[in-house]
């Protein structure tokens, strides 16, 4: 099922990310970089374990995991959370949490595109990627 999701992926349209990001509180300087940038994601898999690197002109960050097993992850924000990733209807779900928070991101196939929906209380953002 994850196979669905290999390949490279390149930002297309971004909606309340922004928002989002102060939800995180990202500061205000780095919400307005990092708000421009237009990062490719490239999902591969090796056996059992998923590798998410995402390229940006600004910074690259990659993450290696197997489904349902806990992991340490810096963000590309320089957070430091304990993440999980599942399977779930079809959709890789993420959770981080860190410091008693905690925000959730939804990678599903639309239509062909890559949408990742991230929650986190109360404020969603949508980003989708198309393939490149």
């Amino acid at each position: 099922m994850c196979d669905l999701f290999v390949g490279t992926w390149k930002l297309n349209s971004s909606k309340n990310f922004e928002d989002y990001m102060r939800e995180l509180g990202v500061g205000f300087a780095t919400r307005k970089i990092v708000g421009v940038a237009k990062p490719n994601v490239i999902i591969s898999t090796n056996g059992d374990v998923i590798t998410l690197r995402t390229l940006s002109t600004l910074k690259n960050t990659e993450i290696s995991f197997k489904l349902g097993e806990e992991f340490e992850e810096t963000t590309a924000d320089d957070r430091k959370v304990k993440s999980i990733i599942t399977l779930d209807n079809g959709s890789l779900v993420q959770v981080q949490k860190w410091d008693g928070k905690e925000t959730t991101l939804i990678r599903k196939l639309v239509d062909g595109k890559l949408v990742v929906e991230c929650t986190m209380n109360n404020v969603i953002c949508t980003r989708v990627y198309e393939t490149a």
